[in-house]
């Protein structure tokens, strides 16, 4: 069988050392994997003179998987983000942020267990009629969601559960309010709906979504919702189970599918030793599942928790005094 090769993009600031805790796991679990390592963000502006350079594009085209650690997009006018500009080249349409509560965090829930389908390249987010007055005063942007759109990325979320037996639906909207775009997205959500008799499906407006998994997060199953809404929730629900440390990402398409830590660069601590890998480990483990190699995924996941419900050499955010290769290497000497 020949070896399934992964492009790494390590990333800006502590994506480098979370990324080399992931790939020292996986190679420790036996998976196998061959690595082409590519650049974006900022050491790719260094290096290349481009934020995603043609040739990392060329490696994700060609080996239609990758992991990438967090990427820096300078602050200001000229640069588009590197993560809206990857998803619209290789129209990955549905990103995918699954959060599950960790025993030994200092998380405030003990039984959240959901994952968010964001539409990924549509709505307020496509960049589409951005503009501002000469004079400064007034600015405008235009969402645009169309029938396809709404319609693939609700089908994969009811897929998805299908395949992981799980059990409820929610699609998220604002069709009080925005009744063209919102209206059109919950139109096609309850037509949909229907064709999958064997999952409970419910609708609910955002803001009570907001509400409701604050105060009852046990009720969530699966998001499906568009592109601005699904960035808020599922942030939202990284904070119920202790932050954007423990909260893994995944972009979706029928031609590539790149995996990641959904965090910051965080340049402030880099080079430190103290940045908390989880993230991007969840996101290897994501990689895995996808990959249907779910036997390394679940052996890497069980390693994680038991690390995590010890607190043996966690990290400074998990309530510990170890740095990431500490506690990396606690994950390694589980598997």
């Amino acid at each position: 069988m020949s070896t399934r090769r992964i492009t790494v993009i390590p990333g800006d600031g502590i994506g480098p050392s979370i990324i080399e805790s992931a790939i020292a796991i996986m190679d420790k679990a036996g998976c196998g994997f061959e690595y082409d390592f590519a650049n974006a963000g900022l050491a790719a502006l260094e290096s290349d003179g481009s934020l995603l350079p043609e040739k990392s594009l060329q490696l994700i085209e060609q080996n239609g998987i990758a992991l990438k650690g967090p990427l820096t997009t300078p602050v200001g006018t000229g640069f588009t983000s590197i993560n809206v500009s990857m998803r619209k080249h290789f129209d990955l349409y549905a990103n995918l942020r699954p959060v599950r509560s960790f025993v030994g965090t200092k998380a405030r829930y003990e039984d959240v267990d959901i994952i968010t389908v964001r539409e990924n390249t549509e709505g307020m987010y496509s960049g589409v009629g951005q503009k501002r007055s000469e004079d400064g005063t007034s600015a405008e942007a235009m969402s645009v969601i169309t029938r396809d759109g709404a319609e693939r990325i609700v089908k994969f979320a009811y897929e998805l559960a299908r395949r992981e037996g799980r059990k409820k639906v929610t699609a998220v909207h604002k069709a009080n309010i925005m009744k063209s775009t919102s209206g059109l997205f919950l139109e096609v959500a309850r037509e949909i709906a229907k064709q999958y008799p064997d999952i409970e499906s419910e609708e609910m407006i955002v803001d009570a979504a907001c509400m409701n998994l604050v105060m009852y997060p046990e009720r969530f199953d699966v998001m499906v919702t568009t592109n601005l809404f699904g960035d808020i929730l599922s942030d939202l629900c990284a904070g119920l189970v202790g932050g954007l440390g423990m909260a893994p990402g995944a972009n979706i398409g029928e031609r590539a599918a790149i995996f990641e830590a959904v965090h910051g660069s965080a340049p402030d601590i880099a080079g430190q030793d103290i940045a908390n890998p989880t993230s991007v480990i969840l996101a290897s483990i994501q990689m895995l599942e996808y990959l249907g190699m779910e036997d390394k995924a679940a052996n890497i996941l069980n390693a994680v928790k038991d690390v995590i419900a010890s607190g043996d050499r966690t990290t400074r955010d998990l309530g510990g005094t170890a740095g990431t290769k500490e506690f990396t290497q606690a994950i390694l000497d589980r598997l």
